[in-house]
């Protein structure tokens, strides 16, 4: 596994590895890595000839900076991760790298930013599309793959790689879980032990909202999801919306066209956590 933290090594190593006509796949990460990214870059591999992984805390897309000072870094960590995983390439590089010139463009997402994250973190998925876009290029992948738990984030890159070109496929891939069902992400580390018992609860919720689908209105589920989680004093449910999976507007009623996704935000303790279950 070859190790890049500027441009130039990185193109070097995957001219070096990469034959002519062979594809590559991209995982961008920020590092802190669990089980549910080397899912991800297991995918890549499959699918194939070279996998490249990023680790690049993107600043942009903070809009509270203790949670950007917060977010959690272990990189001897990560790279044993990716090795054993058989990742061909990891690119680790540091901001100046990334953005040369402060990134000042400005993003149309249309309404797919308006609602659920976009209202609660404003900029963020602008700040996602500038790193994104830029690592992109960069890297120049054929696929580049990216978890469902962030559904928001993936439907807005879907549309950044669709309004712009870029000859790059968006994978979507599933969300793996801890064995309680809670979806894995690099700020459960963050959890104290009493948190991350109560944290179940944020997914054990979802379940019983998709089963209960069938004979309560969306306005009935949503109720049910946001009182469910914020009978447990460790909770706080900061959004949980029921979208069209593709416009991310909120459904008013299960006879609407298209698919349905219900989307969460919770606070445990001073932890963000987000989660999303599909009721189609």
């Amino acid at each position: 596994m070859k190790v890049a933290e500027t441009v130039s090594q990185l193109r070097q190593f995957i001219h070096s590895i990469k034959n002519p006509g062979s594809k590559s796949g991209f995982v961008p990460t920020m590092g802190a890595l669990h089980a549910g990214h080397i899912s991800l870059v297991n995918i890549c591999k499959r699918e194939n000839e070279v996998t490249i992984v990023s680790i690049f805390v993107n600043p942009n897309q903070f809009n509270d900076k203790k949670d950007l000072e917060n977010y959690p870094c272990m990189p001897e960590k990560d790279l044993q991760l990716l090795e054993e995983a058989g990742c061909d390439v990891v690119f680790m590089p540091g901001v100046r790298e990334v953005y040369p010139e402060p990134d000042t463009r400005v993003f149309d997402f249309g309404s797919l930013d308006t609602v659920m994250e976009g209202r609660h973190r404003p900029g963020h998925f602008n700040g996602v599309a500038q790193v994104v876009t830029r690592l992109f290029e960069i890297v120049q992948p054929d696929r580049a793959y990216f978890g469902l738990k962030d559904f928001q984030q993936l439907a807005i890159l879907k549309k950044v790689t669709k309004d712009f070109g870029l000859p790059v496929e968006i994978v979507s891939c599933p969300i793996v879980r801890e064995p309680d069902g809670l979806a894995m992400s690099s700020r459960n580390t963050l959890l104290t032990p009493d948190e991350r018992l109560h944290a179940a609860r944020i997914s054990a919720t979802l379940f019983q909202a998709r089963d209960l689908a069938g004979s309560h209105t969306p306005d009935e589920i949503r109720k049910f999801v946001t009182d469910r989680i914020n009978e447990d004093p460790f909770l706080q449910t900061e959004y949980f919306e029921i979208a069209d999976d593709t416009t991310l507007q909120p459904v008013k009623s299960w006879n609407e066209p298209g698919r349905k996704i219900g989307c969460v935000a919770v606070r445990v303790g001073k932890v963000r956590l987000i989660d999303n279950v599909n009721f189609s």
